[in-house]
């Protein structure tokens, strides 16, 4: 199991900002590519995204299933990459002070990956996770939230 967290200099709203637009997904999840909002609208319970997940020339489709949506304190996903799988990524947001943190929790449910599932893939996971919350913070922390969009507001 890899669980990791990461301090986020901005409110839980902002994080839950970027967490529920389909839209930013690929912006922070590592290697997803072209993402396709499909069976309702993201994040609630049920809804489906579905993508290209890959390094270089290699590449997987792969769908992401919203399972618990209790915005903008908790989001936990099932994400399926065909025959290597599915697993589990529970995505919470606490306030920190003036910032949020972060805690993504993930593990393998099924597959290939869950069979295989030992230390060392935990280390590269724990690799993932490290890069993946990174890329999500500076998302949450530069640009403009869609609250600041519509309203006409710079950060």
């Amino acid at each position: 199991m890899a669980v990791r967290h990461v301090f986020v200099n901005r409110r839980p709203e902002r994080v839950w900002g970027v967490l529920s637009d389909a839209d930013r997904y690929h912006e922070w999840v590592v290697g997803t590519r072209s993402t396709v909002e499909e069976d309702g609208a993201w994040p609630q319970v049920g809804t489906t995204l579905e993508y290209d997940v890959g390094v270089g020339r290699l590449t997987v489709e792969g769908h992401t299933v919203v399972r618990l949506c209790e915005p903008p304190e908790r989001l936990e996903l099932e994400a399926s990459a065909g025959r290597l799988g599915s697993a589990r990524i529970a995505i919470s947001v606490r306030p920190w002070g003036e910032g949020s943190l972060i805690t993504m929790d993930e593990h393998p449910l099924r597959g290939a990956v869950a069979r295989l599932h030992t230390a060392p893939m935990d280390v590269l996971l724990q690799l993932r996770h490290r890069l993946m919350l990174a890329r999500l913070r500076d998302v949450v922390e530069s640009g403009r939230s869609e609250a600041d969009r519509e309203a006409g507001r710079h950060v």
